[in-house]
């Protein structure tokens, strides 16, 4: 078996304003790092389009029916002062949740062995009701209620390594006892969530703060203390990934100082949970990472262990 890459053009329909850190070059990037003979073996795929009740298995139909209304006929609307929508933006959305549905569908189904959703908007920090940080629909928490309810799995682990606090998947997967939400991020930094005291309402959330210029060095040393005995003892039967790089060195919006050796380390120690655990099943979905050439290098590195471990 192989990786399964999915992705498609409508992530480049969704147009932010100029200067914009979530642009459509972020995309453009990641496809050109992921040609070449390294990747000959992927299985590329184009993510459908989500249906409504794709959304509603996290979101109210209000929150659905607000971010159609928002979406403007020409030029881009801003949402808040971070999250912007254009015409092609709502089709973006829905094939980016399409494309996380699909990724648990075939990893589950044994087609392949995992799976990279290389698609925007990302969707970590959409609440239940409040699109923000980019952010439209929690593609991530709703991938793993799709794995819940529709495939009937009992124990889904979603780890968010984005350089930014997923408060959205945390919202969205607070109440879900089936469910752990880990989450390392920047301490301070925007959105200011993601305390240790956050627990969820089953004791199902671990917050992970790291300090502002701090390396890979501190995230390996944390995970190894926490992160990975928590996921052993939770005993995951998938391993979803939000797939945020921008605690990169090089990012422009942040102040962690990893490598891309950081998360080479990061995707096979969580490969590693999954292959003793999930019978190796992985979904990583695209986050953050706002250095078009870190970016770029740092998805190669998480895509190249994927492959290695899929065969």
């Amino acid at each position: 078996m192989t990786t399964a890459l999915f992705g498609h053009e409508s992530s480049l329909g969704h147009v932010t304003p100029s200067g914009h850190p979530e642009q459509v070059a972020r995309i453009e990037h990641i496809m050109a790092a992921l040609k070449g003979p390294s990747f000959a073996a992927l299985d590329r795929r184009d993510a459908p389009a989500c249906s409504d009740d794709d959304i509603l298995l996290c979101h109210p139909q209000t929150h659905l029916d607000a971010i159609a209304a928002a979406a403007p006929a020409n030029g881009t609307v801003a949402l808040d002062a971070d999250t912007h929508m254009s015409p092609g933006s709502l089709a973006a959305a829905r094939h980016a949740i399409g494309g996380c549905i699909a990724a648990v569908d075939a990893v589950l189904a044994g087609e392949v062995g995992n799976a990279f959703v290389a698609c925007r908007p990302p969707g970590h920090h959409a609440e239940t009701s409040t699109p923000m940080g980019f952010c439209l629909f929690g593609n991530a928490a709703i991938a793993a209620k799709h794995a819940l309810e529709r495939h009937g799995l009992s124990r889904v682990a979603v780890v968010d390594f984005d350089v930014h606090h997923g408060n959205g998947t945390q919202d969205l997967l607070w109440n879900e006892s089936r469910s752990l939400f880990v989450g390392s991020h920047q301490n301070p930094l925007w959105p200011g969530t993601g305390m240790p005291e956050e627990t969820g309402g089953h004791n199902n959330v671990m917050n992970l703060p790291l300090p502002p210029h701090s390396d890979g060095r501190l995230m390996r040393a944390t995970y190894e203390a926490e992160v990975f005995p928590a996921l052993a003892r939770f005993e995951p039967e998938l391993v979803i990934i939000s797939a945020g790089f921008d605690a990169h060195a090089d990012d422009p919006l942040a102040q962690l100082n990893w490598r891309e050796d950081d998360f080479t380390w990061l995707t096979e120690r969580l490969c590693d949970v999954a292959e003793q655990h999930a019978e190796g099943r992985v979904v990583s979905t695209l986050e953050g990472g706002y250095d078009l050439n870190a970016l770029a290098a740092s998805v190669a590195a998480h895509v190249s262990v994927l492959m290695e471990r899929a065969g």
